[in-house]
Formats: structure tokens, C-alpha cells, sequence
């Protein structure tokens, strides 16, 4: 797949862009705040070495798979977090979803917004079989988005990032829901 001959997702409101090596700054921002890790993963204080670290992962997964969790912004140029697809298991069309958004940025209907692009591609342009999705179980907030969405819960997983079993849903093509 060529990255760059595939539109990216957008919505109303938001932007998404492919992460640069010049984006670290935005990376930090992101990935060294600790509101947003403790919901990802156990890194006790995260540090810019790890935000570093997830920056490349992601310009990998677009190498290697012509998907990531790209940097949003609202229309005007504001930064507001990242959100996208990974591999889960692609060579069966199923992709894994998710959002990070900056905590000043929670409770506007941001992540419902973004999710809902971020799916219109995986299910368009990308032609993905299925998305697969998983929260922090005292993430409440993100459940609500996956179920407004149309994911549905179908079982608990032990995360090893956080050493907790999280709730995981699933969303096949064609059953979305506005």
C-alpha cells in the first residue's frame, strides 16, 4: 500500500496528517503526559525517550502498513491528539482503532468525531474487513464512544502495558450505526 496515494480521514471539525520526524514535539505532548499514558499503559512517568520510541513505531506502521495513529488537529491548526488504525491481524482485513486526546481536549464529542472518520476510511478507501478496538477498564468514557459507534463487547483481554484485563469490542463492515 502507498501511503501517500491514500486520502487520510477527516470530519467536520478535525484534520489528520501523517507524523513527520519533525513532529516529535507533538509526539511529546501527547505521549509524555501522563494523563493520557496512565489510560495506554503502566510507564510510571513517561518521558520523552518513550514518546520518541511510539513516534517511530507509528512512521513504521505507515511504512510497513499504510496506516497509524495520525496527528488530528481542529480545522483552525490546533493539535488535539492522535488517533488511527494498527495491525491486528491484517492479512484478515481486521485493524485495530484508537484515539489519544489531549485531556483539554475531552468531553467536546472530540473522540466520537474522530472515531467516526477514522472508521468511514478503514471501511472506504482502506477496505477493511473489520476494526477492533479495546479500552482501560476505568476508561468508561471510551466505552460509551465504541458502543455510540456500533462496536460491539465481546470479551475481556489481559493488556501486559497495564497488567489489567481490558474490555474489547468489534465493529465488521457494514454495521456501523450514526
Amino acid at each position: 500500500m502507498n501511503p501517500a496515494a491514500t486520502p487520510l480521514p477527516h470530519t467536520p471539525r478535525l484534520r489528520f496528517r501523517n507524523w513527520t520526524a519533525d513532529d516529535l514535539p507533538l509526539a511529546i505532548v501527547i505521549w509524555a503526559d501522563p494523563q493520557v499514558t496512565r489510560l495506554i499503559a503502566d510507564l510510571g512517568n513517561p518521558s520523552v525517550r518513550q514518546a520518541r520510541e511510539r513516534l517511530l513505531i507509528e512512521m513504521e506502521n505507515l511504512t510497513n502498513h499504510g496506516v497509524q495513529y495520525w496527528p488530528v488537529f481542529l480545522s483552525d491548526g490546533t493539535h488535539i491528539g492522535c488517533g488511527g488504525l494498527r495491525p491486528h491481524r491484517p492479512a484478515e482485513g481486521l485493524w485495530e482503532v484508537g484515539i489519544h486526546l489531549l485531556p483539554s481536549f475531552w468531553n467536546n464529542g472530540y473522540a466520537t468525531e474522530a472515531l467516526r472518520g477514522i472508521i468511514e476510511h478503514a471501511f472506504g478507501p482502506l477496505k477493511a474487513k473489520a476494526l477492533f478496538a479495546r479500552h482501560h477498564p476505568n476508561n468508561l468514557g471510551s466505552g460509551r464512544v465504541l458502543t455510540k459507534t456500533g462496536f460491539r463487547f465481546t470479551h475481556h483481554e489481559l493488556m501486559p502495558q497495564t497488567r489489567l484485563e481490558h474490555p474489547c469490542y468489534l465493529l465488521q463492515a457494514g454495521e456501523i450505526t450514526e
